[in-house]
């Protein structure tokens, strides 16, 4: 049985599906088996490839991207510009794992991939399967529900941090999370400190070989 995470990636743009193919990239042990522009499509590479995981737009031009939930051993994750509550309702009582609406921060995908990678990855391991066990598996891919930011902060930043968080293996300094987001180390310093505060992440000492030591900081699962 694979480790891997095997998605196939379906959006009726190919720039779209390859754009969202590469942000995968980011999650470690994801593997992009296939892009299809079309139902027809998504099925042939279904019956070529092992999918773990669908990437599915609801608007395709010989069908809907929900008709792909349940139509081979693999989730559905939606993830189109289908607004209605009417398509939000018939794709998550078919069985869609989640939904993202574009337009979206690229990050909000990486991190629901990054959950559903650790689902993957813990419903293979071997443990008894109890009622806590499940509960675990199904928080992985029901993640909690944000906090109210504190007044002045941005939304969009406040997503790219968790999700970056999210997407770890271990712990990131407030440094690395501004290197990587592009922001100053004051701004990742204070959305950090706002995810320890709502008690979503852990806050350690990284000791280096000289000087004083760092804050570390760790997405608590």
């Amino acid at each position: 049985m694979s480790e891997s995470l095997r998605v196939l990636v379906v959006d009726d743009d190919f720039r779209v599906a390859a754009m969202h193919a590469a942000a995968l990239g980011l999650v470690e042990g994801c593997e992009v088996v296939g892009q299809a522009t079309s139902l027809a499509d998504a099925r042939d590479r279904l019956a070529e490839h092992q999918v773990d995981l669908i990437l599915a737009d609801e608007y395709l031009p010989d069908g809907s991207g929900t008709d792909l939930v349940g139509a081979a051993d693999a989730s559905v994750l939606l993830v189109t510009a289908a607004d209605s509550w009417d398509t939000v309702r018939r794709a998550l009582v078919r069985g869609a794992v989640g939904y993202i609406v574009k337009p979206f921060a690229m990050p909000l995908l990486v991190e629901r991939v990054a959950d559903y990678a650790r689902f993957h990855k813990a419903v293979r391991a071997e443990h008894p399967v109890t009622q806590a066990a499940i509960d675990d598996l199904t928080a992985m891919v029901r993640p909690r529900s944000r906090a109210r930011l504190p007044k002045g902060r941005s939304p969009v930043t406040a997503q790219a941090v968790e999700a970056l968080l999210r997407a770890q293996d271990g712990p990131m300094t407030a440094i690395a999370v501004a290197t990587a987001l592009g922001i100053a180390r004051a701004t990742a310093q204070r959305y950090l400190a706002d995810l320890v505060d709502n008690q979503v992440v852990s806050l350690s000492l990284r000791y280096g070989t000289h000087g004083r030591p760092e804050h570390s900081y760790e997405w608590s699962p």
